[in-house]
């Protein structure tokens, strides 16, 4: 077996379906396994993995246990020679795994990978590659003090569309070898969510290791599907860095006071920035289908609709459209676009002020999200 995927769920049914889908199309060059460990869903979840993937192994957890005590259920059922663990709300184009895989193979030291993330609206998402937040940091980041060491936060001595070594990577999307998972226990039980990539990635290269970010392939996170940010999740937040400095580093105590009210205060202006989009419903006026599906042109029957199939390649002309009949919306029918052409899209007209939405194949809705701090919508056809 060349790779076990495990994917941990909490009530995200659709957007579990699509990514299953992605990794079953990025399969056929390996032999690939697919687990689902889901932490007691209260909605469908269960019953889709049972009905439309029988073959996949799915554990039913009777209580929520956390992100990381999920993944490692997962891989000590695992069989793959790596594992990649990989978030519900993300999309792999057809040739990802492919890719890491052969990638994998030419480095000898390698610790975990990850690559290149995009939001649901196509801008890259900086944690794909971040330093670790030693304390110093850690308290110029939170704190916006101009340094040289606020870059190493995210990174920056790589750009998005270079490959290279990095310390940290994020739990959405790592490869890595089955036996160094092992060799460094997994994920630390002890955070409940947030902070257990981190603390990963650190245990891995104090082992000797190196992570690798990889932007030779783009996936796309709609992020914050999988946790939905409010107060409960702000506090498992705090604790996470709480846990991660004590066990790492030793602070004195006013330097640990100023770090605590530094991270609740950050994530505290990010929850209302949440707040404030996931309020806001944005009408689309007239939409880009490229497509055949007659449901889905009955579902926009009251927009303005232009059906395309022959501009699917030719961004030029896409461009020209949106800008001459205002379009709003970019609409995929996975049966006609590729995964990969999708990602494609999705970077190539990041800042043209539409929004993207995917019908993944061989299923009845329509999803999509409008940015990364903001809940993704499903249309049901």
């Amino acid at each position: 077996m060349d790779i076990s995927v495990v994917i941990v769920n909490y009530n995200v049914p659709y957007f579990l379906e699509q990514c299953i889908l992605s990794v079953k199309a990025a399969s056929f060059n390996l032999t690939v396994e697919i687990i689902v460990v889901d932490n007691h869903s209260t909605d469908e979840s269960c019953k889709i993995i049972s009905k439309k993937f029988p073959e996949i192994q799915l554990i039913q957890n009777k209580k929520n246990v956390g992100f990381s005590k999920a993944n490692n259920q997962g891989v000590r059922i695992a069989k793959g020679e790596y594992v990649l663990i990989l978030n519900p709300d993300t999309v792999l184009a057809e040739d990802t795994l492919d890719k890491i895989f052969t990638f994998a193979k030419t480095k000898n030291n390698l610790g975990a990978l990850g690559v290149k993330l995009i939001d649901g609206s196509g801008k890259f998402l900086s944690e794909s590659k971040r330093g670790i937040p030693v304390p110093q940091v850690a308290f110029n980041k939170l704190f916006a003090i101009s340094s040289k060491r606020t870059g190493k936060y995210y990174a920056s001595h790589l750009s998005e569309n270079e490959n290279g070594v990095v310390d940290v990577l994020v739990g959405a999307f790592m490869f890595l070898k089955r036996s160094i998972y092992n060799e460094v226990k997994g994920f630390d039980e002890d955070y409940f969510m947030y902070g257990e990539d981190i603390d990963l990635s650190y245990k891995i290269l104090k082992k000797g290791y190196q992570n690798y970010y990889f932007s030779d392939t783009t996936v796309i996170h709609y992020k914050g599907e999988s946790t939905l940010k409010d107060l409960k999740y702000l506090r498992y937040f705090h604790k996470a860095m709480k846990i991660f400095y004590q066990k790492h580093f030793k602070l004195n105590k006013v330097y640990d006071f100023f770090m605590s009210f530094g991270i609740e205060f950050w994530f505290l202006i990010k929850w209302f920035k949440f707040s404030f989009v996931a309020s806001k419903t944005i009408p689309f006026l007239s939409i880009l289908f490229f497509g055949k599906n007659k449901k889905i042109s009955n579902h926009f029957k009251n927009k303005q609709i232009v059906v395309s199939t022959e501009l699917l390649n030719h961004f030029d002309a896409i461009k020209t459209q949106i800008k001459n009949k205002n379009v709003d919306m970019l609409v995929f029918d996975n049966d006609i676009s590729s995964n990969k052409q999708i990602i494609k899209h999705f970077e190539k007209f990041k800042n043209e002020n539409v929004s993207f939405k995917i019908h993944p194949k061989n299923t009845n809705f329509l999803i999509g999200s409008t940015s990364s701090i903001s809940r993704g919508e499903v249309d049901l056809l």
